[in-house]
């Protein structure tokens, strides 16, 4: 495993989630990842789409080396069998994935697992779900990363501050510097970011300023 910590533990203190792709086009990933680690991202994962499986064991072994550089956690996206393969602390699944349940039986008790979740409804069973160690709700606002997601705008973010009970979950979607403050004012106290983070001039300081204007975690 990447850290030496309980993912469920770290998870309920995590305040700020990155996803990234692998930056070819700016060929610096080791030095990105160690600069937002640095500054203070808790989980990242690798999001990039039609990899074959070599190669995303390959990024994730760059991944899983930062990670373990800077204490924090390793998330796998969609894939529970590269998951256990990679030893990633974090396993996120969506809607139309494997069914945490069955993921948990290739991931095995160490990994902690999340769920996308896009309706009162689905974040409801989300948080009653045994397997579901943390819950992701949105897109809050409409992104490219997500294309053809309607938006669930800032009353899903109230609706999970008020009903999460003791499982941590995240704001994600649409959500930079100049969101951050409205899903804060929603309830929301962990957030998901990809372009905030990525397309900043400063990975780094945007870290920074992104964890100012979040609530100090638990």
């Amino acid at each position: 495993m990447p850290t030496a910590t309980d993912p469920r533990e770290a998870l309920r203190a995590a305040r700020l989630y990155l996803c990234t792709g692998a930056r070819r086009r700016e060929g610096d990933l080791e030095q990105f990842l160690d600069a937002v680690l640095a500054a203070g991202v808790d989980v990242v994962q690798l999001r990039e789409k039609g990899l074959e499986a070599a190669e995303e064991l390959e990024l994730l072994g760059v991944f899983a080396a930062a990670a373990r550089r800077h204490g924090r956690l390793l998330a796998v996206n969609d894939r529970a069998d590269v998951a256990a393969v990679a030893g990633a602390d974090v396993l996120h699944v969506g809607q139309r994935d494997l069914p945490p349940g069955a993921a948990r039986r290739l991931v095995g008790a160490g990994t902690a697992i999340g769920r996308s979740t896009h309706s009162p409804a689905q974040f409801d069973a989300a948080v009653a779900d045994p397997d579901v160690d943390y819950a992701c709700v949105g897109p809050t606002w409409a992104t490219p990363t997500k294309p053809g997601r309607v938006a669930t705008g800032l009353e899903l973010v109230r609706r999970a501050a008020a009903g999460a009970g003791a499982t941590p979950w995240f704001a994600i979607g649409g959500i930079d510097l100049s969101t951050v403050d409205e899903v804060v004012a929603a309830g929301a106290t962990r957030v998901v970011v990809v372009r905030a983070i990525t397309q900043a001039e400063d990975p780094a300081a945007a870290t920074a300023e992104l964890l100012r204007r979040l609530p100090p975690g638990a």
